[in-house]
């Protein structure tokens, strides 16, 4: 199991359906397809600056990264990067990407079948009508080499 975190450039959403609709687009736009884009500036940035806290799982050998997939910058298409981390460090690993994010000017969201809008007061849940594409990269990305699922 992984928990995933749903990282854009633009705006934190005000709440859990402004997420939706947000992650959903850029979801569709950037993901959804067999043909990606390379990564933004700002979203390469976000991973290098995540990699200088934690390596890349396809360089781990002592197994200390929290990313579940690697390279963690495959995760990304334009504007847009959606990635799982070991449930065994998703708390510490998701609060420093969370903040990251919004210390960038990021927008950002928790995944997992359920997108939640980060607030000032604490994630609150709601559906994400998308879940069922998401389920299915997550699925695909388990299943390619040199990629981890904890």
């Amino acid at each position: 199991m992984s928990y995933d975190l749903a990282v854009w450039e633009g705006d934190r959403p005000a709440n859990d359906r402004a997420a939706s609709q947000i992650l959903s687009g850029l979801y569709d736009r950037y993901l959804d397809g067999e043909a990606g884009e390379p990564a933004s500036e700002r979203i390469a940035a976000y991973v290098s600056t995540l990699l200088e806290r934690w390596r890349d799982i396809t360089e781990d050998e002592e197994e200390t990264s929290p990313w579940a997939v690697g390279p963690l910058i495959d995760s990304a298409s334009g504007p847009l990067i959606y990635f799982g981390m070991c449930r065994s460090m998703a708390e510490e690993a998701s609060a420093y990407s969370a903040a990251l994010a919004k210390s960038l000017g990021l927008g950002e969201a928790v995944g997992s079948g359920r997108v939640r809008a980060r607030s000032e007061t604490g994630p609150a849940p709601a559906r994400f009508h998308a879940a069922t594409r998401i389920s299915r990269l997550l699925r695909a990305s388990v299943r390619a080499p040199g990629r981890r699922s904890s």
